[in-house]
């Protein structure tokens, strides 16, 4: 029990409201510091430095400030005129444009709260024009998101590629086909919702060939950049922390030179998005580092990887095993700090039981992300629910059937492999 006392203090500040990073410190310093296990607490202060100090970790800061950037170049909005020549034309028109939105913006972006928060602002207020309940609009919304960091560049594949040592190129080419299934679910979805609410196409007939050319040319510089990502990563051009860098030369090139709608005087604001998400990123990740050195120190992952090898005899039960506490953890912590502290403690007995790590990684990133949509921390829900002025209620009525269908895509990636290997393996 004595070992254990750090993880029970954690989850009690977690549930005062301390914020996620300073729980971590403080559960640690209370292990070291307080407890007494004869390690000088200089060496946590070290512990902390170091973390900071990785390569591939510049790749987060490029790629939010990348996101920052498409918002304010024009590459956002041509993204959304594109979704909106392809889908509009169906029942429930904008809301398949918000999905297939979050598509597009996943090759670039890689956040689920960008994203979330870029369609609440430009995509929302047109929805409530068009007859859409300000609740299922902002459903939708947060449903969509969950996209954008499942097809590649998403900030949390590239930390689970960090915490398991596995290929960050990998793990991204993983990413498609599942976010793919997840945004077809939820056009589907939305199809059965709309055909009851009577919600009208935002357009009134589908888009012809030439328009839909016309449309692809104003938005080709946009809809290149995620190929060109994957591409050069994949052939071995650039690393995937050069390719964050190279999507923000591009997409301040094509905002300036191309769209021509970013300024000079933009710029203050973009660096200062990035500065503050950065910063947010960066320290929950080094104190979970610095969490994981009292982890080690009680060699809990060890204990645990035991602890569920012994109650779970075969992979399908170690899965639905992982699957019910990530769904569990995924509803009061953010995703990224959650997969921080979680993929530590649950890869070895992955591994052990023989599951492909690239499966696993996709299949936490899902799992942790359904938790980013539900009550009650949800954060896309508090996220959409803020800007947009939503009572909580109103969101978790409007939100029900769209959780239900991410948890069946959720079931048939954990025990389908092959959807989440199939790209991997034949890129080999």
């Amino acid at each position: 029990m004595y070992s254990f006392l750090p993880i029970i203090l954690l989850f009690v500040l977690f549930f005062l409201n301390i914020p996620i990073a300073f729980a971590l410190m403080g559960a640690t310093v209370f292990f070291f510091g307080i407890l007494g296990t004869g390690m000088d607490l200089d060496l946590i202060m070290q512990t902390f430095i170091r973390s900071a100090e990785s390569f591939p970790m510049l790749a987060i800061p490029f790629f939010i400030m990348a996101g920052s950037i498409m918002n304010y170049s024009g590459i956002s909005k041509r993204l959304m005129n594109m979704a909106e020549v392809l889908t509009g034309h169906l029942t429930g028109g904008l809301a398949h444009v918000n999905i297939l939105l979050s598509v597009l913006m996943g090759g670039i972006s890689g956040s689920a709260n960008a994203d979330a928060a870029m369609q609440c602002k430009v995509l929302v207020p047109e929805m409530e024009k068009r007859g859409y309940s300000r609740g299922f609009s902002a459903a939708i919304t947060a449903a969509s998101s969950i996209v954008s960091p499942i097809i590649p560049p998403g900030i949390v594949l590239i930390i689970y590629a960090l915490l398991s040592n596995v290929s960050v190129t990998k793990m991204f080419i993983a990413g498609y086909v599942p976010g793919v299934i997840i945004a077809g679910a939820l056009m589907f979805t939305v199809a059965i919702i709309a055909k009851k609410r009577n919600y009208k196409p935002s357009r009134e007939k589908r888009a012809t060939i030439g328009e839909v050319f016309t449309q692809f040319k104003k938005s080709v510089w946009a809809l290149i950049l995620p190929f060109v990502i994957i591409l050069g990563m994949r052939i071995g051009i650039f690393t995937p922390t050069e390719a964050g860098a190279i999507a923000v030369v591009i997409t301040i090139l094509i905002g300036f030179f191309v769209y021509k709608e970013l300024k000079i005087s933009q710029f203050p604001t973009i660096l200062k998005e990035t500065v503050y998400g950065t910063s947010t990123v960066m320290f929950i990740i080094i104190a979970a580092n610095v969490f994981g050195a009292y982890l080690s120190w009680e060699r809990i992952p060890f204990l645990l990887t035991g602890l569920l090898l012994k109650f779970n005899t075969s992979p399908w039960s170690l899965l639905l095993f992982i699957n019910i506490i990530l769904l569990i953890v995924g509803m009061f912590i953010d995703g990224g700090a959650a997969m921080i502290i979680l993929a530590p403690l649950l890869i070895p007995a992955a591994l052990k039981m023989g599951i492909d790590p690239l499966h696993l990684g996709i299949v936490m990133v899902v799992n942790i992300m359904i938790g980013g949509v539900t009550p009650p921390f949800g954060s896309m829900m508090f996220l959409t629910c803020s800007l947009l002025d939503l009572k909580i209620q109103e969101f978790i009525k409007e939100i029900f059937p769209f959780v239900i269908t991410l948890l069946i895509v959720l079931f048939v990636l954990t025990y389908i492999p092959g959807i989440v290997l199939f790209l991997p393996n034949l890129l080999n």
